[in-house]
């Protein structure tokens, strides 16, 4: 493997990190101190705060099908994602996943497709204001149940802690592209593909989501509801700790403001979507897909206006 560090850059968020205004450098002109710290291992990508606290673990290997953010904490230590509950599977925490020509990236059976990672990662140390954060960048191709290469994916994730705001913010980045030698792919899929993440079980009950636009959306079964919005946060009780999760839909995605799914019932669900199942998207030889969300957690129930707040700034951000 290759790790690739620049340190005391100034880049633009593209999907790599955040962070709130500031100076851009110290007094002496020296960057400041990093506070996430990212450790790789076989099976485990790691970011913990400068006091050693875990933030977030990746998951780099296809297990079985795909890698995924597998565990992910607010500022004050609360783990929220739940990996592969027994009533599906598939759920693998946050995650990430389509449909390419007919062949299911979401679904774990007999058929469907796998992400295989390559054997190399990238990770930066990012300056952004005052705080000195990290990202790696992960390279998938997605190929189907018979080994072939249907879509090569460059994913990024990053996470940055601003304790003045008390937030965890994660931002993921998606570039999606058909592989060499074909003309085209298809990407489509059920109305709840995208990224999306399955909470705790204490967090399946209880619950409330709410949305930036404030209306309800388009049932589609049951509790399951689908509202275009720029972002949606859903606050529950995680083992008796109140916490309150969020995705943001980056304006520069095309179909924005997505298509959010939220269900509540038999438990709960939050994703980004581009409302394939009605709209596939092609996606022709040469072009790329480009998507960019985060993740803001918080510790306690915050209202619409702290998750808008939160948002504008990240937006602003170039």
């Amino acid at each position: 493997m290759s790790t690739r560090k620049r340190i005391g850059r100034t880049v633009m968020l593209a999907a790599c990190c955040f962070a709130f205004a500031g100076p851009l450098m110290a007094a002496d002109d020296t960057p400041p101190k990093s506070s996430v710290h990212l450790a790789f291992d076989k099976n485990a990508w790691t970011f913990t705060t400068s006091g050693g606290r875990a933030a977030l673990e990746y998951c780099p290997v296809a297990s079985p099908l795909k890698p995924y953010v597998k565990k992910l904490y607010t500022p004050g230590g609360v783990q929220v994602l739940r990996d592969s509950p027994f009533d599906h599977k598939h759920h693998h925490a946050l995650m990430f996943a389509l449909s390419a020509n007919d062949v299911i990236f979401w679904e774990e059976t007999a058929g469907c497709g796998k992400q295989v990672p390559h054997e190399d990662r990238a990770s930066e140390d990012l300056l952004y204001g005052e705080v000195l954060s990290h990202c790696f960048t992960h390279t998938l191709d997605w190929v189907d149940a018979h080994g072939k290469k249907l879509l090569v994916e460059k994913r990024t994730v990053g996470l940055v802690l601003a304790p003045p705001q008390r937030v965890t913010l994660v931002t993921w980045s998606s570039e999606l592209s058909p592989a060499e030698g074909l003309a085209s792919v298809m990407l489509g899929g059920h109305h709840y593909y995208g990224l999306g993440m399955r909470f705790v079980t204490s967090m399946d009950t209880g619950g409330r989501f709410f949305e930036s636009s404030g209306k309800p959306g388009e049932v589609v079964h049951g509790s399951e509801q689908l509202v275009p919005a720029k972002w949606c946060a859903y606050t529950a009780k995680a083992d008796g700790k109140p916490v309150t999760v969020a995705i943001f839909d980056r304006p520069s995605n095309p179909r924005h403001p997505n298509k959010m799914f939220t269900m509540t019932t038999p438990f709960a669900y939050l994703s980004a979507t581009l409302n394939l199942w009605k709209e596939p998207l092609v996606l022709k030889a040469g072009e790329k897909l480009k998507l960019t969300y985060a993740v803001a957690l918080w510790d306690g129930e915050v209202a619409a206006e702290q998750v808008e707040s939160l948002y504008q700034k990240w937006v602003a951000m170039k």
